[in-house]
């Protein structure tokens, strides 16, 4: 991701920095986000957020003629078991992930961070996306996530989806930490958007 010159090169924000509120979390899974291209630039994506409190996390680049060949190698890896969190005809639920996972091997959550229609065209132009065994989250509450226009109902933000990845491999205390990272960011983002300092002393309202 690129940033302003003038932004915290960490969370990205000029006016309203989070990075006091950024965990340092270590979980027994990894993460991959596969950025669509367009995703990499916008204030508003929460792939960041995962990146930033999860140090294993990684980041990869899809593009429709270029593979992301680093994630390929990872993926066929003989102690890798990675899972694409993305619906189909026959996935495996969130409640049934532990008793259907593989315990001889790491644990591979790979989240598409793009819009629902870029996703779906990143699967279907991607045979290899669409090989791999799909997971589907059943989060017990609505996301809290509305910082864009014309959002689908029922989706997760990338941030909010790894909350949930976390809570169902019983790491509550890691999704807590990651949650409360995830709340600072939405406390502040208008303020941010709109080039100012938030102010939590006046009832929310920011300050000039």
């Amino acid at each position: 991701m690129t940033t302003p010159s003038h932004a915290c090169s960490v969370c990205g924000f000029i006016h309203n920095c989070i990075c006091d509120h950024q965990p340092n979390l270590e979980s027994q899974v990894e993460f991959a986000l596969l950025y669509h291209e367009n995703e990499l630039d916008k204030l508003t994506n929460t792939g960041r957020l995962l990146l930033n409190g999860l140090p294993k996390a990684k980041s990869y680049l899809w593009q429709r003629k270029i593979q992301p060949e680093a994630l390929i190698n990872k993926i066929h890896q003989e102690d890798i078991e990675a899972w694409l969190l993305f619906p189909s005809d026959a996935p495996t639920l969130s409640s049934e992930y532990l008793t259907s996972r593989d315990p001889s091997k790491k644990q591979l959550f790979i989240l598409l961070d793009a819009t629902w229609q870029e996703a779906k065209k990143m699967v279907n132009k991607s045979p290899w996306l669409k090989a791999l065994p799909c997971l589907e989250l059943s989060p017990s509450e609505i996301s809290r996530y509305h910082l864009r226009r014309n959002q689908s109902q029922g989706n997760l933000c990338t941030c909010e989806a790894g909350i949930e990845v976390l809570e169902m491999v019983k790491e509550p205390e890691n999704a807590q930490a990651l949650f409360k990272y995830y709340d600072q960011f939405l406390t502040v983002f208008q303020a941010e958007r709109s080039g100012h300092s938030y102010n939590s002393n006046a009832l929310g309202a920011p300050k000039k």
